[in-house]
């Protein structure tokens, strides 16, 4: 009977555990345009030829950085935010054990989902000029 209790208490304590049901990283996909820019990250993160997917830790912001010759380089900032399921997983967390799971859930950051992802980043052609602005777009005063 007491193994029967034990195996209970544990299953509704890792069922409301973010770190268990998420994971402390989460896969972030860059793609560019056009489509096979080298990629680096500030995590130290590379890449030969987009798209890439990277494993990161979920409480991790970091910048990604696309170079692909006859391109200005360019980059994105991929940061953290609260998800839904996160929230969810800490709510459940915070009742079935208190502060403790909730206070490893946040050092894990497990709640915690990368913004935007997929990542995109743009490249312009090195002997681009800036549009012009046609006629129709400029306001008339």
């Amino acid at each position: 009977m007491k193994a029967l209790i034990t195996v209970a208490a544990s299953a509704v304590i890792i069922s409301g555990c973010a770190s268990a049901l998420r994971g402390t990283t989460e896969p972030v996909t860059i793609t560019t345009e056009p489509a096979g820019a080298a990629i680096r990250t500030s995590l130290g993160h590379t890449c030969p030829a987009s798209p890439c997917t990277f494993q990161v830790s979920r409480k991790a912001d970091f910048t990604a950085f696309a170079d692909k010759p006859g391109y200005h380089p360019n980059s994105v900032f991929i940061g953290t935010k609260p998800s839904n399921i996160g929230r969810a997983a800490v709510a459940s967390n915070m009742m079935a054990t208190g502060f403790v799971g909730t206070a490893i859930d946040s050092s894990t950051g497990a709640a915690l989902d990368h913004h935007p992802n997929p990542a995109h980043i743009i490249l312009a052609p090195e002997a681009s000029q800036p549009p012009a602005v046609s006629p129709a777009m400029v306001p008339a005063f």
